[in-house]
This record gives structure tokens, C-alpha cells and sequence, in this order.
């Protein structure tokens, strides 16, 4: 969508003739170098901007998301897998046969 909208810009400032204002045909060719820059490391002076702060205990918090997920994961697998084998649905020795 953003590139439409550049494109759409482009093209509004390409039909501009000689004789329009030179004030739009500048603020239309600013605001096309303005959404290609990116920001994020430095301020438009040209300054660098300050490190980002660090998140203490980063990695802690990681596994304290990640490792409740996996264990959720794997007993809710674990019921399925026995709810399978109950219905005689999906038996693993029977798979084993098959081989033979």
C-alpha cells in the first residue's frame, strides 16, 4: 500500500508542469525522500541516538514464556495420542506391521 501511495506521489509530481509552483513540486519531492529514509538509528541532525535501554533479565523472561508453552504443547499432545489409541484410531504396533 505504501509503495501505491509512492508510486501515486510520483506520478502526481511527474505531471507537474514547468509553469506549477516550485513551492508544491518541493514539498511533494520532500515527502517522497521522507518515506524512503529510515530513522531509527539517527535524529534528522544527523546526531546518533542513544542505545536502546535493555530489558534486565531478557532471557529469563523468554523462558518463562516459551517454557510453559512447550510443556502445555506437549500434554495436550500426550491426551490426543491417548485419546487416539483408546479409539482405536491410531495404534503405533499397527504401523510397525506394515513395515514387514
Amino acid at each position: 500500500m505504501l509503495i501505491t501511495r509512492i508510486a501515486q506521489i510520483r506520478a502526481a509530481a511527474a505531471t507537474l508542469s514547468a509553469a506549477s509552483s516550485p513551492v508544491m513540486r518541493q514539498l511533494l519531492g520532500r515527502a517522497i525522500t521522507e518515506t524512503q529514509r529510515r530513522q531509527s538509528t539517527h535524529f534528522r541532525s544527523g546526531a546518533l541516538k542513544p542505545k536502546p535501554e535493555e530489558t534486565p533479565f531478557g532471557m529469563v523472561g523468554v523462558l518463562c514464556s516459551v517454557l510453559p508453552g512447550l510443556f502445555i504443547g506437549a500434554a495436550i499432545s500426550k491426551s490426543v495420542a491417548n485419546f487416539l489409541e483408546e479409539n482405536d484410531l491410531f495404534v503405533p504396533e499397527d504401523d510397525d506391521d506394515d513395515e514387514d
